[in-house]
């Protein structure tokens, strides 16, 4: 498809199934550089993703699967492209990219974004001028976005809540470390950021990098 945000006057595709139903892992990787896009009344949120995490089936401790299916995580067992919304600590919503096929539960966490399309109206959400205060986090991403439950389940080859690709090459050297704010699951090396963006999460953790087109 073809889709006007109005800051980068570029053709844009949404992406398609197939390219959920990737392993886990290689969604996670190739999320980063992709736009997520918002329809909110009439207005468009967009913003680059430029930190993910993954949660890989149900004998990954880290991962809501763990130990099976539940009313709460029932939505990561339908095949990828949907998503996956949660509350925690009794505060904050997290949005996440259901992936793989269909009864193999697994997800990728959207940690940060660069803000791009509808800044004003994510100031606003968020009650904040600072721009680099946005949407570093997973928390601060769903509060700018206005991500709530009502969107859990919710496909994302639909015109609701979508991702695209800019359509262009982007250079970009991939960091990847231990996963944030777990304490089982922490030997693997399943969060991805774009290194040196200053909208990533600010976390103490000295990452592995390599150099990406």
């Amino acid at each position: 498809m073809k889709f006007e945000v109005a800051k980068l006057s570029l053709d844009h595709r949404k992406l398609n199934q197939s390219f959920y139903l990737q392993p886990t892992l290689k969604v996670a990787r190739e999320l980063l550089g992709k736009i997520i896009v918002r329809q909110l009344d009439g207005k468009i949120l967009a913003g680059r993703i430029v930190e993910t995490e993954a949660y890989v089936g149900e004998n990954d401790p880290a991962c809501h699967a763990y130990g099976g299916m539940t009313p709460r995580n029932k939505i990561m067992y339908l095949p990828g492209g949907h998503a996956y919304v949660y509350f925690t600590y009794g505060m904050h919503y997290c949005f996440n990219v259901v992936t793989e096929k269909e009864g193999f539960p697994a997800a990728v966490l959207i940690r940060a974004v660069e803000p791009i399309e509808g800044i004003e109206i994510m100031k606003k959400f968020r009650n904040t001028d600072d721009i680099y205060n946005l949407t570093n986090g997973p928390a601060k991403f769903c509060q700018a976005f206005k991500i709530d439950k009502s969107l859990n389940g919710v496909s994302l080859l639909g015109d609701e809540i979508f991702i695209i690709d800019p359509g262009i090459e982007m250079q970009f050297k991939i960091g990847r470390s231990q996963r944030i704010g777990i304490s089982v699951g922490t030997d693997k090396k399943w969060r991805f950021f774009i290194q040196g963006n200053p909208f990533v999460s600010k976390v103490k953790i000295k990452p592995r990098i390599k150099n990406v087109k």
